[in-house]
């Protein structure tokens, strides 16, 4: 399984920042540890080139990100300050969604070790999200004749507004995103198909509504390819999630999306989302869950 990785391109935050950005390097170290991933299996990103992002996002809003004259209130709403090395941080993080996506067409399953950023939007980031990763690659492989139809699987407990409104007119993009009723975004967008869920759903019934879902989103996107937006913080332990699952439940989450996608021969490329348990060890546990089980489906 060929998985990507950006946590070489260090960002630096104000001290006491929310946002865990240290939890990537350490997955990754996990992940080795576990021998889950033998070290040939990790390639690190390098920036998405700029033509690339334009397939999706504004030119005045690429422009200021890279000029670092965006509006300090688009910057608020991101919620980083801007630097040079957060821009190619991002960058690398689409890039290594493009690569897993071509990965997993190849290989059957792929990952990145970051991304999942869905609530960028074409003209703005928000909510940690400074480029749309899924929307960049879904767009950079449709263009390229790569695949005809694509499902993004959103199961973050944050609805995915901004992929959700980039792909409202394109019907070679089906959005289906499974998440929490209150969070945050407080105003959603129209996905093919949601799910919204109330606080402090657990276990049973998360996945008995799973079933269903699945199976009309994958009846419903006829796809060649699954991006699979798995964030982990609908664990009862994130700080941010609301929701009540257990790591076993997350497991089951996982075994479900990726065992629906081997039977039907459906290749499928991970991505990272949220997770925001402090301290932080539940998140990393449930995202080394995810590897466990893409192991145990795909050998």
């Amino acid at each position: 399984m060929r998985v990507f990785f950006c946590d070489h391109v260090e960002v630096p935050l104000p001290p006491g920042h929310r946002f865990p950005m240290a939890k990537y390097a350490r997955l990754r170290e996990r992940l080795l540890e576990a021998r889950l991933l033998d070290p040939t299996d990790l390639l690190p990103s390098t920036p998405a080139s700029i033509a690339d992002l334009a397939r999706v996002h504004a030119p005045p809003y690429l422009e200021g990100l890279l000029s670092g004259t965006l509006d300090p209130r688009v910057l608020r709403a991101i919620g980083f300050p801007w630097s040079d090395a957060l821009v190619r941080r991002s960058r690398a993080s689409v890039s290594g969604t493009i690569c897993a996506g071509r990965a997993a067409l190849e290989d059957g399953i792929s990952g990145n070790l970051a991304g999942g950023t869905h609530h960028a939007f074409a003209d703005r980031g928000a909510g940690f999200c400074v480029y749309n990763d899924i929307a960049v690659a879904c767009r950079t492989l449709l263009d390229a004749g790569d695949v005809r139809r694509v499902l993004v699987l959103d199961l973050d407990v944050h609805q995915g507004d901004g992929t959700a409104s980039i792909f409202e007119n394109d019907p070679r993009v089906y959005t289906a995103s499974i998440h929490g009723e209150k969070n945050f975004p407080f105003h959603k967008q129209r996905s093919d198909l949601d799910l919204a869920l109330p606080d402090q759903t657990g276990d049973d019934e998360y996945l008995a509504a799973l079933e269903t879902f699945l199976a009309r989103a994958f009846a419903e996107s006829n796809p060649d390819l699954v991006f699979f937006q798995g964030g982990v913080d609908a664990l009862a332990a994130d700080k941010l999630g609301r929701l009540g699952m257990t790591a076993a439940g997350m497991r089951r989450r996982d075994a479900r999306v990726l065992g629906e996608a081997r039977r039907r021969g459906i290749p499928i490329a991970l991505t990272l989302g949220g997770g925001y348990a402090d301290p932080i060890d539940a998140t990393l546990d449930a995202h080394v869950g995810t590897y466990t089980v893409a192991r145990e489906v795909f050998g």
